[in-house]
């Protein structure tokens, strides 16, 4: 960093910058938090030889509250993969449910949006497709801060929901379904290589929401990735050169994804193919009626307070994912041996 040609390539140089954070902050908190048990056994080693209890309350509040911060520092130590630096791009895409799915779609879009808010990350809308019924047919956004592709990567999947639908005059209960895509934001100088003849750029009409000037352009951008069938559209902005950069971080980061997973199902023997957006390949289900219960299928993970997760607070069901992945991890090394 200290080299004069460091600053030469902006894009790499903040990719090193927020690597060396990410190693830094670790080693950070690590040493605060050490101190603060050490002033915790200095004061109850106090309180015990004083027979004084009239801080015992106080102990107590600090222990509760370093269990808390442990447990967040020890799912920082969890992201350790090559892109977990990286900023996420999400796409979520309704499935079965009709409008439901759509309005399930947008619930979700809000959710991971309230998480952003209320951590240290910020967003950016890259994509907002309305639904003339009622929610989205799609959304992509592009979720920035430290470790956001490590983090988000545990909610790539199909989720579900149940309810009574309030598109139900009967009052009945539904289940909607709805994927959520996780990649991460790779500058443009990546190693994921895109060759112009490759692709097919069509551009159209914007619609839905906008305004008049969306709907009178050709700004929509839909690139079709020959070789792979992969196709990325992108419409949000008014100007088709920001809609084509949109779509082209997208296919990126599609394409890093196609990469990784073809290698580890070599290397791992897993299946590669896309599950549908349907009953039975669900991630996590969420049940509004007739009880309130938050469940993650892979890991076991349940919150009660269903309000508390749509609002935002999915940090558990992202710890309970880094968790047991690093635990497989650790098995197979073990079983290779």
């Amino acid at each position: 960093m200290s080299s004069p040609e460091f600053w030469n390539d902006q894009i790499k140089a903040q990719r090193v910058i927020r690597r060396r954070n990410s190693l830094e902050g670790p080693l950070t908190a690590y040493e605060e938090y050490r101190a603060r048990i050490e002033e915790a056994e200095i004061l109850v080693e106090l309180s015990e030889e004083e027979g004084d209890d009239s801080e015992i309350d106080d102990l107590r509040a600090e222990v509760d509250s370093l269990k808390e911060d442990v447990a967040d520092f020890r799912m920082r130590l969890l992201l350790s993969g090559e892109y977990d630096s990286e900023d996420a791009i999400l796409t979520i895409n309704p499935g079965a449910g009709g409008v439901d799915a759509q309005d399930w779609a947008e619930m979700l879009f809000k959710m991971y949006v309230r998480w952003a808010e209320k951590g240290e990350h910020s967003y950016e809308h890259l994509d907002l497709v309305p639904a003339e019924e009622g929610g989205i047919k799609s959304a992509t956004v592009v979720i920035k801060g430290e470790n956001a592709y490590g983090l988000l990567k545990a909610e790539r999947g199909v989720h579900r929901l149940v309810r009574i639908s309030p598109y139900d005059s009967s009052g009945r209960r539904h289940t909607s379904f709805a994927s959520v895509d996780v990649m991460p934001d790779l500058p443009d100088n990546d190693d994921v290589e895109i060759n112009d003849e490759d692709l097919r750029v069509d551009t159209y009409r914007a619609s839905g929401a906008g305004g008049q000037h969306v709907n009178k352009t050709d700004s929509a951008v839909r690139i079709t990735h020959l070789p792979t069938g992969i196709v990325v559209t992108c419409q949000n902005e008014r100007s088709q050169h920001k809609n084509r950069a949109s779509a082209m971080k997208i296919l990126r980061g599609r394409l890093l994804q196609l990469r990784e997973e073809e290698k580890a199902k070599e290397l791992q023997g897993i299946r590669g193919e896309k599950t549908d957006i349907t009953w039975g390949n669900q991630i996590r289900s969420y049940v509004f009626q007739p009880y309130t219960l938050v469940k993650d299928h892979r890991t076991g993970v349940e919150v009660g307070n269903i309000e508390a997760v749509m609002d935002g607070e999915i940090d558990r069901f992202i710890r309970g994912y880094l968790e047991q992945s690093i635990g497989a991890g650790l098995r197979e090394s073990g079983s290779d041996d």
